[in-house]
Formats: C-alpha cells, structure tokens, sequence
C-alpha cells in the first residue's frame, strides 16, 4: 500500500483518480456522485480529517478526498525580468 500523501493547508491539489463517489465537507456530510469534480480539476486544501481524508474546495463546493486520489500542483515558476 502506498504512504499516505501529506499536503499542506491552502496547497493547490489535482484530482488524479475518481471515487466511486464524494462526501461532501459539510456538518452533516453527503453522498455525491463522482461526476461533480472532474479528473485533472484543480483545487484547495481546507484542511485535513481523520482517516486520510482531505476537505479540499473545488468549483462546485468542498469535498472530503482519500489522499491517493490526489497530486500536489507545482508552483508556477515565477516569471523573470531581464534588463538588456
């Protein structure tokens, strides 16, 4: 089994797999089918929840995702100034 993926708070992750479904990241969670994230969508750790799952805000709301379903995104390097 692979280790689990350790993200920080407010890091940018990608979807590299879909659930069989989602839970929502509410009080009272819910069920959702997986077809309201999309594979590659990118999104925002709110924080981390007991058994390896992460609150992460997509577009259509905040989800709570398995971290192996998950990737960090690099950064985007800066862009330079050069001065000719």
């Amino acid at each position: 089994m692979e280790p689990e993926k350790d993200f920080k708070i407010h890091q940018q992750v990608r979807v590299i797999a879909l659930p069989t479904y989602v839970k929502t990241a509410e009080p009272m969670p819910m069920l959702r089918p997986p077809n309201v994230i999309h594979l590659g969508e990118i999104g925002r750790v709110l924080d981390r929840r007991p058994g390896g799952y992460w609150a992460v805000r997509f577009d259509q709301g905040a989800f709570l995702i398995e971290s192996h379903y998950l990737a960090a995104v690099e950064e985007p390097e800066q862009p330079t100034s050069h001065t000719l």
